[in-house]
């Protein structure tokens, strides 16, 4: 009962947030305009949707975290809770700076590097990685590593939904489902039973949730530069403090990770920078190109979001990295295929 209360408060927050937001957005002209090439919508569209998860977030957390026992416990202290809070709370700022003054990729940058390195100095860190061919690699006595393979994984994931948020619901859509998937981890498939981690996830995920009604095609709002990094950043963090469950996140994330990762090679390969500019190679793009509809897209994610992450609540570790083996070789012969779609309509449109 107490996770019904706590989801259905944060979900009636952040509609209402949304809302408020929403409305601030238009009146002080931070809105995406359609036009550039990149751009799939058709109409003037608000941001800072981004802050609305998080202001209905720190509330219902904030209330949960001094007023009860539910959050508060083994594997999460008031310290981590201040730290993910200001990291959050920085990447919305950083976010909104971006979102009204189009700032360089340099710029872009700061904010979420600033929050991630709060978040680990507060004590949030992997400590451990399981090998899949057997045992564990522990960081007890390597500290550093422990710290900067954290940083890594979570400026890794925070870009992965950033860059995901191409479609209306892509991104929120997609994070609410993985946090969805921890939520069932914390409490039931675990070698552990977390509650507290079961409990800020599913506040999380009914704040996504509220935002996500008006993120759906055709979407009254978007996330916003800061609301796309800070559904990553929360998304990592809960793997982590969810006794590390990387591997699981991994294949939650793994179309869009591996997406990102080709986009980066094609571009090196190219001479581009891989991270100055943005463009329409990732799969979802590519999808509308040939010939999906813009919500059969999303839900073509969602759908097999659903599939791998479910796949990985019932495997050992051996299991998911055969199931993310097998994903990046569905994702390989998925590139060839809509490759060769792609240059059939196209010799279509010239004859």
């Amino acid at each position: 009962m107490q996770y019904l209360i706590a989801s259905l408060s944060s979900f009636l927050i952040s509609i209402f947030f949304t809302i408020l937001v929403k409305n601030l957005a238009w009146h002080f002209h931070i809105i995406d305009k359609p036009g550039l090439w990149r751009k799939v919508h058709h109409q003037s569209t608000p941001l800072l949707g981004g802050t609305a998860i998080f202001l209905s977030f720190f509330a219902v957390s904030f209330f949960y975290v001094f007023f009860s026992d539910l959050i508060i416990g083994k594997y999460i202290n008031k310290i981590m809770m201040i730290g993910i809070w200001l990291g959050g709370l920085i990447i919305i700022f950083g976010g909104f700076l971006d979102d009204k003054k189009s700032l360089d990729p340099i710029k872009q940058i700061i904010s979420p590097i600033i929050a991630i390195c709060i978040v680990v100095i507060v004590g949030i860190r992997i400590g451990y990685i399981t090998n899949p061919l057997g045992g564990i690699i522990n960081f007890d006595n390597f500290q550093f590593l422990s710290m900067l393979i954290t940083f890594f994984w979570l400026l890794g994931i925070s870009y992965t939904t950033k860059i995901l948020d191409g479609l209306d619901g892509l991104t929120a859509g997609i994070t609410f489902i993985g946090t969805i998937i921890i939520f069932i981890v914390s409490l039931f498939l675990g070698p552990l039973i977390l509650p507290e981690v079961g409990m800020l996830a599913i506040i999380f995920g009914g704040a996504i949730l509220g935002f996500l009604i008006f993120n759906w095609h055709k979407a009254s709002i978007f996330l916003g530069e800061g609301g796309s990094l800070f559904c990553g950043f929360m998304l990592g963090i809960l793997a982590i403090i969810t006794d590390g469950k990387i591997a699981i996140t991994l294949l939650v994330m793994g179309i869009p990770i591996i997406d990102l990762f080709f986009v980066i090679i094609k571009r090196i390969f190219k001479k581009e920078s891989p991270f100055s500019h943005a463009d329409k190679k990732h799969l979802h793009f590519q999808l509308l190109d040939i010939g999906f509809s813009h919500k059969q897209a999303v839900v073509f994610f969602y759908f097999l979001t659903i599939i791998f992450g479910g796949v990985g609540l019932f495997l050992n570790s051996e299991g998911r990295l055969l199931a993310f083996l097998i994903l990046l070789f569905l994702m390989l012969l998925n590139a060839g295929f809509l490759y060769l779609i792609y240059r059939k309509k196209k010799k279509t449109r010239l004859i």
